[in-house]
């Protein structure tokens, strides 16, 4: 929910201008549910990226690295939280999504001139796969989420913190002032600091309980596979 301030001012523009408009004497039921449309395109997109993210991190799980995976995905968010927001695009453009890119901006310009539900549903979708600091951040945790359907989870309950703040603001404008919207931006790498050293306390395995558990050898190992049992009535 406070990364909710952060999308406010880095796509807080994309949602206040948002096709369709509101009935004269308020904002109608069509209205309405084009906004939450919108904003649930968000959350299936961050629910997809966390599927893809648990997938890669299961891998490493059943090779055994599944304290390693803590502590990198730790480090993966501080070195996040050390890069400007600014240089997203570069390392876009170093990773060869370019071009992707291009088309995601392209093809929202289109939806930007439809109407109805399921252009606002597609521009959420599109929308998710814009380049954003603070998603890379909730990715890098995902990777440590239990599985690919934990990993769905995490990223769309991230998707859901940022729903009220980011539909309020496409219903009423300018909802938070400039000075709030700033102050929260700046505490959003702080909040991300304390999950980073939470993540690496996790993968030291100190043996505090529910904190930093001390893993096992027989649980670090992947899971063999059991010979069958044979029954014999002698």
């Amino acid at each position: 929910m406070l990364g909710s301030f952060h999308c406010v001012g880095m796509c807080g523009a994309i949602a206040l201008t948002l096709p369709g408009r509101a009935d004269v004497g308020g904002a109608s039921l069509r209205y309405v549910a084009g906004r939450l449309l919108y904003n649930l395109g968000r959350v299936t997109t961050y629910a997809a990226l966390g599927a893809a993210a648990g997938l890669l991190g299961q891998g490493l799980r059943l090779a055994g690295l599944q304290q390693s995976l803590s502590i990198a995905s730790g480090l993966l968010i501080l070195l996040l939280v050390a890069v400007p927001e600014p240089y997203s695009a570069r390392l876009a453009a170093a990773l060869g999504l370019s071009r992707p890119l291009a088309w995601v901006k392209n093809t929202l310009t289109h939806l930007f001139q439809k109407e109805g539900g399921w252009a606002l549903y597609a521009t959420g979708v599109l929308n998710g796969l814009l380049p954003c600091g603070l998603v890379y951040l909730a990715l890098a945790g995902a990777l440590s989420a239990p599985g690919v359907a934990g990993a769905a989870l995490y990223m769309a309950c991230f998707g859901l913190g940022t729903l009220p703040l980011m539909f309020a603001l496409s219903l009423t404008g300018q909802l938070v002032p400039l000075r709030w919207r700033m102050r929260m931006r700046q505490a959003v790498p702080y909040v991300a600091s304390v999950l980073a050293l939470l993540f690496i306390v996790r993968g030291l395995g100190l043996g505090i309980p529910y904190l930093s558990p001390r893993l096992s050898a027989a649980t670090m190992q992947a899971p063999a596979t059991q010979p069958r049992t044979t029954h014999s009535c002698h």
